[in-house]
């Protein structure tokens, strides 16, 4: 299965990956991650991504597109993968669709992580990580709520993506977004 976990900064996403990827033994596709590589290798693409991260904006289509391209021809994403981070935009998520049509796949599935604003805050005040100043962490959310929520509706149109509560318990939301991965096993067959 190809699963795509999409949700604001702060709202879980990475928890939820790690279960994910063992349920579904898939490997993880974190664009988050391959840009985090491609900055601490100071490749080309790194140094470019860099700069827009921290700005807070989000780094150009393209410039994912290719590490994602790249990755996603690798052997063990044959049988599927969880993308987490891309696609942000329609633009890239219809770049994701061409990628994967010539390659006679498609995205199985769409998991939105719904988290009310304060509670991302309340979050990322606890994680601490370096680029989560709180002007930083309001652009990432400005950006999001702006650029990637208008995807949300392209995949809910058609017919790929299930809203998941992500308040309560890691284990809590686990299980909600389980039962989401059945419906979407259930609509494949």
């Amino acid at each position: 299965m190809r699963i795509i976990l999409i949700g604001p900064p702060g709202a879980g996403k990475g928890t939820q990956c790690e279960r994910l990827i063992d349920f579904l033994r898939v490997p993880h596709l974190s664009t988050g991650e391959m840009l985090r590589a491609a900055i601490a290798q100071k490749t080309v693409e790194g140094k470019e991504a860099s700069s827009y991260m921290q700005a807070g904006q989000l780094v150009p289509d393209q410039l994912v597109l290719g590490l994602v391209t790249r990755r996603l021809k690798e052997q063990d994403c044959r049988g599927g993968c969880l993308l987490d981070g891309f696609p942000r935009t329609i633009n890239q998520a219809e770049m994701l669709d061409d990628l994967l049509e010539r390659q006679a796949m498609s995205v199985d599935g769409v998991i939105e992580l719904a988290v009310p604003q304060e509670e991302l805050v309340r979050r990322m005040l606890a994680r601490k990580r370096e680029d989560d100043s709180p002007e930083v962490f309001a652009r990432r959310i400005e950006s999001f709520e702006r650029q990637t929520a208008p995807l949300l509706e392209y995949y809910k149109l058609q017919g790929k993506l299930k809203s998941v509560n992500g308040l309560g318990s890691a284990d809590e939301i686990f299980e909600r977004v389980r039962q989401s991965i059945r419906a979407f096993r259930r609509a494949k067959r």
